[in-house]
């Protein structure tokens, strides 16, 4: 009977080791297993591609945009506080586009620029109004119009006229008693721009006229109409604006970093998109001094001759300029310059950063 009781308790030892053995290490395993899914779980964030600035220790939706946050990548990087990063995806869902807009495309040895063709305002000239009236018909309809000088440009009436005519036909009776009063008159009326042959008419019929011609003292293109058939002209005011582009300017744009590399004199080879086939090589007349703080560029421009009136203004424009500085151009800047349905202003307000400063 006690060799029974021994057997048993030789069994019931083997049975709890071998269920140690088995169950026992198994039981650990899962713990450690356990604990450490536990430990990855806590570690891992969740953020938003638009907003990097949230961070979530679980998934789900972005507070501020909606977006679904992903996995928060555990690189470091450079960014400071006044610029984020955005996912390819991200930039796809904000409907965003680049440019690059490089100081040299060629090797490093050619500068390009982009700008437009502008009438030279050194040949602009202005038809003003000598005295007040209305218009009774205008010559002159609409912009783009040739006007030579002394042509014809509209027909007006003026009450100040009719009445200084009375004074000159009295005036001319008396011009050999009181030349110097006659003269006076006659100069009001010359003043006034109104050819000697229509005063020496109404001296010769006595008769006052009630309707006035107006004559173009200057040629050109019509590149502004600031009156119109009916209305009233002010004396000072001006008719109508024209340019003679005979002679034009291509501006251009320049970046910031493109400015040591230009000079006044410099050559400049310029094309355009209806003749690209047409280079017209030039010298920079003009750099403007005055940095614009909008577009961080200044204005650069050229002379043109346009004696075949191919070039219009309006047009666009491409110039190459030799950069002898290598050290210029080296560096490509890309600038956002299309952000689709999403306004500027409240990306800004969101992200609580300048654009102009955003790494994207």
């Amino acid at each position: 009977m006690k060799k029974n009781n021994i057997y048993v308790i030789i069994a019931a030892l083997v049975g709890l080791g071998l269920g140690y053995l088995f169950f026992g290490s198994s039981t650990t395993s899962t713990s450690e297993d356990d604990n450490k899914h536990t430990h990855a779980t806590a570690d891992e964030l969740w953020t938003c591609s638009m907003h990097p600035q949230i961070l979530k220790n679980e998934p789900g939706d972005c507070p501020i945009c909606g977006m679904e946050l992903i996995p928060a990548s555990g690189e470091n990087d450079s960014t400071d506080t006044n610029q984020f990063k955005m996912t390819e995806n991200a930039m796809a869902l904000a409907n965003i586009q680049t440019s690059i807009v490089g100081n040299s495309t060629v090797g490093n040895s050619v500068v390009k620029l982009s700008g437009k063709i502008k009438p030279n305002e050194d040949k602009t000239y202005t038809q003003s109004a000598h005295f007040n009236g209305r218009i009774e018909k205008l010559y002159i309809k609409s912009l783009g119009e040739t006007v030579q000088k002394g042509q014809p440009i509209a027909v007006v009436y003026s009450p100040e006229l009719v009445s200084a005519q009375q004074e000159l036909i009295t005036a001319s009776k008396m011009q050999n008693s009181q030349p110097k009063l006659y003269e006076a008159v006659k100069n009001k009326f010359m003043n006034w721009m109104i050819p000697e042959k229509e005063i020496n008419d109404i001296i010769n019929s006595g008769k006052a006229k009630s309707r006035f011609t107006i004559y173009a003292h200057i040629s050109g293109v019509v590149t502004s109409l600031d009156v119109s058939e009916g209305g009233h002209m002010m004396d000072g005011k001006p008719i109508f604006q024209t340019a003679d582009l005979q002679t034009v300017w291509a501006v251009f744009d320049a970046y910031e970093k493109q400015i040591p590399i230009l000079k006044v004199g410099q050559e400049i080879n310029i094309t355009s998109n209806s003749y690209p086939n047409k280079i017209l090589t030039e010298n920079i007349t003009y750099i403007d001094p005055i940095l614009n703080t909008e577009t961080r560029t200044v204005e650069i421009r050229t002379v043109l001759n346009n004696k075949d009136n191919l070039l219009k203004p309006g047009m666009f424009v491409e110039g190459e300029i030799a950069n002898t500085d290598k050290t210029i151009g080296s560096q490509l800047n890309i600038y956002p310059y299309y952000f689709g349905n999403v306004d500027r202003k409240t990306i800004c307000s969101i992200c609580k950063t300048s654009w102009r400063n955003s790494n994207f």
